[in-house]
């Protein structure tokens, strides 16, 4: 059985409001997009600059995103399926819904956009921070708030997954203050050695080889700490090395790129030559 419709709160009634207004124009159509995985945004990655945002302020109010139409959000699978609904002034910051609600018709009277594959948790997350610019946990100084949903001891990894999770869903999105806002939540994390493989695992099968914002800190931590995390999980460090060798590779190449430095800076720095034999 699916689980109950969940909506953002604070913003109950607006949401209500809204929808009621759908149900007494006497519509019963509901277009629905479908979103697969390999679909792309029309210019993913691309953010507001400043003079945008500027403008942006000057001509829009909070009560004019909650005027807008309402967009319904399918998300998950089977039982797991969750439907969510936000409005569509604040989805279409994201250039990839923007794309995706320029493909409904004039006439539809219900907009549902179907996420099948993706999490309900990361996209819950982008949802507060569209509507609050920020999502729990939110940082304090050099850490996060408690979360009392996450396991305190890290060994499963689920606290940085979480913040992974929103990294890539936000670079699907074309959201890069989001990006930013989730891999800085990341670097505030105490996790185990068996957590930090679960996050690596999951950063390498889920984000290119270019995207080195994210990887390289994990070929750092490992490169600087695997003589001692490494037998706190051995087995798991060997499988994912197996796994994903870009994984192992980056490492490696942390770790000799770091002994080549201290190599050349333990050379002896002096101009004169070495004495001739007679």
């Amino acid at each position: 059985m699916a689980e109950p419709e969940v909506r953002i709160e604070g913003f109950q009634a607006a949401v209500d409001e809204a929808l009621q207004d759908i149900e007494m124009a006497g519509g019963n159509d509901v277009e629905v997009i479908d979103i697969e995985d390999g679909d792309e945004a029309n210019g993913e990655g691309a953010g507001l600059d400043d003079a945008g945002r500027e403008e942006e302020a000057a001509r829009t109010t909070f009560i004019d995103y909650l005027k807008s139409p309402i967009i319904e959000l399918l998300v998950g699978q089977g039982e797991e399926q969750t439907l969510l609904t936000a409005h569509q002034a604040l989805l279409t910051k994201s250039p990839f819904f923007a794309d995706a609600v320029a493909q409904f018709s004039t006439e539809a009277t219900t907009r549902r956009i179907e996420f099948a594959n993706e999490d309900l948790d990361a996209v819950g997350c982008f949802l507060q921070y569209l509507y609050t610019g920020e999502y729990f946990p939110k940082k304090v100084g050099d850490a996060l708030e408690s979360d009392p949903t996450q396991a305190a001891s890290g060994d499963d990894g689920d606290q940085l997954l979480k913040h992974a999770r929103v990294y890539t869903l936000a670079e699907k999105l074309g959201v890069i203050e989001l990006k930013s806002l989730a891999h800085s939540k990341v670097h505030r994390v105490h996790s185990t050695a068996r957590g930090e493989l679960a996050y690596a695992r999951f950063v390498y099968a889920n984000t290119p080889r270019t995207d080195t914002t994210i990887r390289k800190p994990i070929a750092s931590f490992w490169g600087q700490r695997s003589h001692v995390l490494r037998h706190e999980a051995e087995d798991d460090f060997r499988a994912l090395c197996l796994e994903y060798p870009e994984f192992g590779f980056d490492v490696l190449s942390f770790v000799l790129d770091a002994r080549e430095r201290k190599g050349v800076e333990a050379e002896p720095k002096s101009g004169r030559k070495r004495a001739r034999g007679m």
